[in-house]
C-alpha cells in the first residue's frame, strides 16, 4: 500500500519532474524515502534559500516549475526570498516544505511556524495538504497556477502524518498543456497602424518577452520588422545575436547612452515590460506613443501608461503583427545611425591596461562561450553587465529584480 508521500512523488512524476532541490529534514523524511524509490534525482543544497534560487533558476530558463524542498520552521522560512525572487520574476516554483503533524503533535509547537499564512503575500498559492487522497488533484492545481499567466511560485505544505498516511485508490490527475489567449484583431490592427505610420520608431524588449517559449517567435519579428530595438535589464539576451538592429541596454532610467535614441523615438513598442522591472525610461505628457505588448495588461504607473495594448501570448501576437507591418514601415531604421555611436561609447574603455569595470565585462566576455551562462547577483556591477555585455544566444545573461 502507498503513504501520502509516495503518491505526492508519482504526482510530481506525472507532471515531468526530473528534480528537486532541497535540504532533508525530520519533518519530509517520508518525502525523501519516497524520492529514493523515483526517477527524480534529489539536488542536495547547502542552504534552501540556495535551492528555491535554483528552482526559479530552472523555471526561468525552461519555463516549467522548478520544485524545491524543505523542512517545517526555519527550513520553510529560508524560502522567502526565493519566494519573493520568483514572484517579482513571474518564474514558476513549487515550493514543498514539511510540517508537524496536524491530527496529532507529540512535540506541541515546537518549530511550528504558520507557514502557508506567511507564505500568501510572496506566492501565487498557498496551502496546505490535510488528506492524502487530495494530493494528486493539489498538485495539478499548483502546476497549473504556477505556469498560468502571471507565472510564479506556489507553495504547498505537507504534514509528517499526512505524508506517512497510508492510501490506495487513488488515481493521478491528467496533466494538460496552458494555453494562452491570442490578441484580438482589432488590437493587432490598431498597434500596426501606429507602427506604420511612426517617423522614429523603437522596440524596447523585456521581462517577460525572454520567456523560453517566446524566443523564436522574438527574433523573427525584430528581423521581419526591421525596427532597432534596445532591451530592459531583465530583457538583455532575449533576442538571439546578430541582427544588427540591436540599440543597447536601459541599465539606468534616463541619461544613458542608449537615451540617445529612447528620447528621440516618437512611437516605443514595449515588448513584455512589466513595471517590477527597474523604469528603463520615464512617460511624460507630449512624449512617445508607447505601445505595449503583453501576456496581460499593463500595471498603469506614474512613470508608465501606454496608450495602445495588444494582449495575449507574446509570440503568436508578434508573428501576426509582423505580418501586418513587414516591408510597411518606412521609417523603420530612422534611428539606426544612432547605434554606431551609443556601441562605441560602450566599448569604451573595455581593452585598457587595470581592473575597470568596462575591461572586466570584456574579458569575462571574451571567455564565455556564445552559450555559456552568466548569472548575476545585485550590485552597480550589474549595471556594466547589462550596458557592456554583448550576448550571442538568448537567455545566456541573467539579470533579476535586484532580489
Amino acid at each position: 500500500m502507498s503513504k501520502g508521500s509516495d503518491l505526492l512523488v508519482a504526482a510530481l512524476e506525472n507532471e515531468g519532474v526530473e528534480r528537486i532541490f532541497g535540504i532533508p529534514g525530520e519533518e519530509n523524511l517520508d518525502v525523501v524515502e519516497s524520492l529514493r524509490h523515483s526517477s527524480i534525482e534529489l539536488v542536495i543544497t547547502r542552504h534552501e534559500q540556495a535551492a528555491v534560487f535554483m528552482a526559479a533558476t530552472y523555471g526561468r530558463l525552461t519555463g516549467k516549475p522548478g520544485v524545491c524542498l524543505a523542512t517545517l520552521g526555519p527550513g520553510a522560512l529560508n524560502f522567502t526570498t526565493g519566494a519573493a525572487y520568483a514572484l517579482l520574476g513571474a518564474w514558476p516554483v513549487i515550493m514543498i516544505t514539511g510540517q508537524k503533524g496536524i491530527v496529532a503533535s507529540k512535540q506541541a509547537r515546537f518549530q511550528i511556524v504558520d507557514i502557508v499564512s506567511t507564505m500568501k503575500p510572496l506566492t501565487k498559492l498557498a496551502r496546505q495538504i490535510v488528506s492524502a487522497r487530495t494530493i494528486p488533484t493539489i498538485v495539478r492545481e499548483a502546476f497549473r497556477v504556477a505556469q498560468e499567466e502571471r507565472p510564479g511560485p506556489v507553495l504547498l505544505e505537507l504534514p509528517e502524518d499526512i505524508a506517512a498516511t497510508e492510501v490506495e485508490g487513488v488515481s493521478l490527475i491528467p496533466t494538460h498543456a496552458v494555453d494562452r489567449p491570442i490578441a484580438s484583431p482589432e488590437a493587432l490592427d490598431r498597434a500596426a497602424e501606429i507602427i506604420r505610420g511612426a517617423k522614429r520608431p523603437l522596440l524596447m524588449i523585456a521581462s517577460a518577452a525572454s520567456r523560453p517559449q517566446s524566443s523564436e517567435a522574438l527574433s523573427a519579428f525584430v528581423q521581419r520588422a526591421g525596427i532597432p530595438f534596445f532591451t530592459t535589464q531583465m530583457g538583455k539576451g532575449a533576442v538571439a545575436g546578430g541582427s544588427g538592429l540591436y540599440m543597447g541596454t536601459a541599465a539606468l532610467t534616463e541619461r544613458d547612452y542608449v537615451h540617445m535614441a529612447i528620447d528621440q523615438a516618437d512611437v516605443i513598442v514595449t515588448i513584455g515590460h512589466e513595471v517590477t522591472e527597474k523604469p528603463p525610461f520615464v512617460m511624460r505628457p507630449g512624449g512617445p506613443t508607447v505601445i505595449h505588448i503583453g501576456y496581460s495588461q499593463a500595471a498603469v504607473e506614474q512613470v508608465y501608461f501606454p496608450q495602445v495594448e495588444v494582449i495575449g501570448d507574446i509570440g503568436r501576437s508578434l508573428t501576426q503583427l509582423a505580418d501586418r507591418i513587414e516591408g510597411a514601415v518606412p521609417h523603420a531604421d530612422a534611428l539606426l545611425p544612432l547605434r554606431a555611436t551609443i556601441l562605441e561609447h560602450l566599448a569604451d574603455r573595455a581593452e585598457e591596461a587595470g581592473f575597470t569595470p568596462q575591461r572586466l565585462v570584456h574579458d569575462v566576455r571574451q571567455v564565455m562561450p556564445p552559450d555559456g551562462i552568466v548569472a548575476l547577483d545585485n550590485g552597480m556591477y550589474k549595471i556594466w553587465f547589462a550596458r557592456n555585455y554583448r550576448t550571442q544566444v538568448a537567455n545566456t545573461l541573467l539579470l533579476d529584480n535586484a532580489l
